[in-house]
C-alpha cells in the first residue's frame, strides 16, 4: 500500500516537483512535466515521450542525452491533458520537429494527437508513433490496437538514438516504428496497486494466486493461476513470448535484448532468480542475448508483479541500441558533459484577461457557477461509487479524475464569474481547467463537452433553450467526433447521444429549458443503466471486456448523475427567479 503523501490530490505535482529538485542536472520543471536542462543541438529532432505518472521512471526519468528531450506527465494514472502535451512539446522543439511516443490507451491517443494538430497549426512538424507492445492486449492480426507497457523503453531509445544521430522526422519515425514492430511483453501481477489516498487497491488477486496479461494502470489480468516457482514463471513467460516472434525472424542466431521489469514492489533479487531461468531458455532456443536488463523500467505504482519484454534487434537497430544515455533513472555508455541552459522561471504562465460580460450574461454566468458547484458536489457524493465500477474493467481511477477535474472546473468558474465574465467565458474557463487537470479520457471528453455548449452562450445577453440545447448537440458530437466511440460501445456515448437528442426535441417542441433538461436527464439515465449489459468496444474496459458486463459503464453513469443533479439546479435557479420577480413586482 502507499503509505506517503499530503493531499492526495496533489500528489503527482509534489512528485514533480521533488523529482526536478532532486534531478537538476538532467531536466527542468515546465508547465504539464518536464524537459531537458541542457543544451540539444539546433534543428535536432525532439522526442518528447509521457503518459500518466504512477509509473516511475517512465517517463521523466527518462528525460536526458541520449533519450527523451522531454515528457508530459499526467496525474496517477491519467494522461496528460492536450495543455500539458503542447506546453512540453513547445517547450522541447529544437526546430526540428517534435516526434511524440506513449503507449496507446485512449485518453493518451486523443490528448497527444489535439496537441499534435495544435503544433502543426503552429508550423511544428509533428509525428507520432503509440507502443503495442503487450501481446494480451489484443490478437496479432489486430497489434494496432494493443496497449503498451515497459516496450516502451526500446521505442523511446531506438527513436532518442536516431535523433541523436542527426536522423530526420520522417527517418526517427520510421525507425521507432520498426522498433515497436519488433518489440513483445508479457507480464503477471500478484497484487494489485493503491492510489495515494485510497483505502483499497485497484483489483485484488488471491492469496496464492497471479494475475496474467495485466496493465500498468491497475487493470486486473485477463486470467489467472496459481503461484508457479520462479523457473516456471520464466518458462511462462519465455513460452508465451517465443508463440509470437516478429515476421521474418528465424530464432537461430537472432539477437535479442531481454528486459525483465519489475511493476513496483517485487524485490530484485526475485527477479534475478527469475532471470536465470530466462537466460537459460532464450539461449537453449538458439537465441543470442543482447545487453540483458533486470530491474525497474515501468512499473505500476506499488504493483507487485513482474513483465518480460522481447525487443529483436536487426542491422539497424543493433547499432543505435548501442549509444550512450545519461537520463536520471536510466544510463547506458558513456556520454559526454552536456552544457547547461541559463536557469528560467519555466513555470511561470500568462493570466488571461477577463472581458466583462453584459449584466443579463454575468446573471447567466452565476447560473453556470452554480451548475458547475453541483457537478463537483455530484462527483464527490458518488467518487468511491464511480471507482467501484470502473474498478471491476478498468483501472478504478474514473471517481478520482473526475474529482480532479470538476474541482478545477468550480475554482476556474467561480475565478471568473468573480472577474465579471459572462456565461461563455464562464463556462469555457471551467472546461479548459477540467481538461487540463483530470487529464486522461475523460478530461478530454468532458472539455469538449462544456467548451461545444460555452460556444452557444455567448457573452452578451440570456441564451434561448434551443441555443443550449444546440450546444449539448454540439459536444455530443464532438465526443463521438474526438473519441470515435459509438453508441452501443459501452462509453459515456451512450448516455449522451440520448441526452442531447431528448434535449433537443423537448426544446423543438416548446418546453422550456429546465423541463426539457429533467426529462433528458432521465433518458441519460435510463440509457447509462443500460449500459450494464453490453461488451465494451472501447477504453480500457475494451481487453477485459466480459468482466464488465453486469456492470453500467462509469462514464456513462457519472454523465447522467450530472446531468440529472444539473437539472434539480437549474428548477431551484428558475423557482429563485421567479420567487424574486415576484417580489420585486408586488
Amino acid at each position: 500500500m502507499t503509505r506517503l503523501w499530503n493531499e492526495p490530490a496533489d500528489f503527482a505535482d509534489e512528485m514533480i516537483d521533488g523529482f526536478v529538485a532532486a534531478n537538476q542536472r538532467y531536466v527542468r520543471r515546465v508547465p504539464g512535466g518536464v524537459v531537458r536542462s541542457t543544451v540539444s543541438p539546433a534543428g535536432q529532432v525532439a522526442v518528447v515521450v509521457g503518459g500518466g505518472s504512477g509509473h516511475y521512471p517512465a517517463f521523466g526519468g527518462l528525460v536526458g542525452p541520449g533519450l527523451a528531450h522531454g515528457a508530459a506527465m499526467g496525474n496517477l494514472f491519467a494522461s496528460p491533458s492536450t495543455q500539458q502535451v503542447f506546453a512540453v512539446a513547445k517547450a522541447a522543439d529544437n526546430g526540428g520537429g517534435v516526434f511524440f511516443s506513449y503507449g496507446n490507451y485512449a485518453g493518451d491517443v486523443l490528448n497527444f494527437d489535439a496537441a499534435q494538430e495544435r503544433l502543426r497549426a503552429e508550423g511544428i512538424a509533428c509525428e507520432t508513433v503509440t507502443v503495442t507492445d503487450d501481446i494480451v492486449s489484443a490478437t496479432a492480426d489486430e497489434k494496432h490496437k494493443r496497449r503498451g507497457i515497459a516496450g516502451d523503453l526500446t521505442v523511446f531509445r531506438i527513436a532518442a538514438a536516431a535523433a541523436e544521430a542527426g536522423a530526420d522526422l520522417a527517418e526517427v519515425t520510421r525507425l521507432a516504428r520498426l522498433a515497436n514492430e519488433r518489440t513483445r511483453s508479457f507480464g503477471v501481477a500478484f497484487t494489485g496497486c493503491t492510489l495515494p489516498g485510497a483505502e483499497q487497491p485497484l483489483f485484488t488477486v488471491p492469496k496464492g494466486r497471479m494475475a496474467i496479461g495485466l496493465g500498468i494502470h491497475g487493470e486486473p489480468g485477463i486470467d489467472e493461476t496459481d503461484i508457479p516457482t520462479a523457473d516456471g514463471l520464466a518458462e511462462l513467460l519465455v513460452e508465451r513470448l517465443l508463440a509470437e516472434v516478429p515476421d521474418g525472424i528465424e530464432l537461430a542466431g537472432a539477437h535479442v535484448v531481454p528486459i525483465l521489469n519489475g511493476l513496483g514492489s517485487l524485490k530484485y533479487e526475485e527477479m534475478f532468480v527469475v532471470y536465470r531461468r530466462i537466460a537459460q531458455l532464450l539461449t537453449d532456443a538458439g537465441l543470442e542475448i543482447v545487453d540483458p536488463h533486470v530491474g525497474e523500467y515501468c512499473t505500476s505504482f506499488d504493483m507487485a508483479g513482474t513483465s518480460l519484454t522481447l525487443f529483436w534487434l536487426d542491422d539497424e537497430l543493433a547499432p543505435l541500441w548501442d549509444t550512450p544515455v545519461d537520463t536520471p533513472a536510466y544510463r547506458r555508455g558513456s556520454v559526454a558533459p552536456q552544457q547547461r541552459l541559463v536557469a528560467t522561471d519555466s513555470t511561470a504562465t500568462v493570466a488571461e484577461a477577463i472581458e466583462p460580460g453584459d449584466e443579463a450574461s454575468q446573471s447567466v454566468a452565476r447560473t453556470v457557477l452554480a451548475a458547475v458547484r453541483t457537478i463537483a458536489e455530484t462527483v464527490d457524493t458518488h467518487v468511491d461509487e464511480l471507482g467501484r465500477i470502473d474498478a471491476i474493467a478498468g483501472d478504478g481511477d474514473h471517481g478520482i479524475g473526475m474529482q480532479r477535474g470538476s474541482h478545477a472546473a468550480l475554482a476556474a468558474a467561480t475565478a471568473a464569474v468573480d472577474a465579471g465574465a459572462g456565461a461563455r467565458t464562464t463556462l469555457a474557463h471551467a472546461a479548459d481547467a477540467w481538461s487540463d487537470k483530470a487529464g486522461g479520457t475523460s478530461g478530454a471528453l468532458w472539455g469538449v463537452i462544456l467548451n461545444a455548449v460555452a460556444a452557444k452562450l455567448g457573452d452578451t445577453g440570456r441564451p434561448e433553450p434551443t441555443a443550449v440545447a444546440a450546444g449539448v448537440a454540439a459536444g455530443s458530437r464532438g465526443v463521438t467526433d474526438y473519441g470515435k466511440a459509438e453508441v452501443g460501445d459501452k462509453t459515456l456515448v451512450d448516455a449522451l447521444v440520448p441526452f442531447s437528442t431528448t434535449l433537443t426535441g423537448a426544446v423543438d417542441a416548446g418546453a422550456g429549458l429546465t423541463d426539457a433538461w429533467r426529462t433528458a436527464a432521465d433518458a441519460a439515465t435510463r440509457a447509462a443503466t443500460a449500459t450494464a449489459e453490453l461488451l465494451p468496444r472501447m477504453g480500457r474496459a475494451r481487453t477485459h471486456g466480459q468482466n464488465s458486463v453486469g456492470t453500467p459503464d462509469p462514464g456513462a453513469i457519472s454523465l447522467a448523475l450530472i446531468v440529472t443533479a444539473i437539472g434539480q439546479t437549474l428548477a431551484a435557479e428558475t423557482l429563485a427567479a421567479r420567487t424574486q420577480k415576484e417580489n420585486a413586482d408586488a
